[in-house]
């Protein structure tokens, strides 16, 4: 007695689909959140190089009320929140910048608008530690 035997081959995906769906899931969230990440750190990035942002930490680091406050050097402290629009020659700022010295950490205030040139309706550092808000609009 002579038994036939028909070998059926495996397409490509019913060999592989166990595999391959998974990491092609995979694949589309890790792109994803580059993509976001992308996103973020590119309007981030975009923050800090504003004339705007720049100045305002030059005036904090000028400061020698915030600098005994929160101790020397005084730096950014993470990122940046808030929003900066710039249309030609005028604009609108609203930030809230970390900050850190030695001694301590605070938040930066940066509420400004621009008409040709930045002009600051408010510069402030709350101090954590003591509660204390000092203006660096007031000379």
């Amino acid at each position: 007695m002579e038994e036939n035997y028909t070998e059926v081959k495996k397409n490509w995906w019913d060999r592989n689909w166990k595999w391959f769906v998974p990491t092609g899931c995979l694949s589309l969230i890790v792109l994803f959140g580059l993509f976001i990440a992308g996103i973020f750190f590119g309007v981030t990035s975009l923050m800090k190089d504003s004339d705007v942002y720049k100045d305002a930490i030059y005036q904090v680091k000028q400061n020698k009320e915030v600098v005994q406050q929160l101790g020397s050097p005084v730096e950014t402290d993470g990122m940046p929140s808030g929003s900066i629009n710039v249309s030609n020659n005028t604009g609108e700022c609203d930030l809230e910048i970390p900050i850190k010295g030695s001694k301590g950490t605070g938040i930066l205030f940066v509420t400004a608008h621009k008409r040709v040139k930045w002009t600051y309706d408010e510069l402030t550092v709350y101090v954590n530690a003591t509660e204390k808000e000092i203006n660096l609009l007031e000379k």
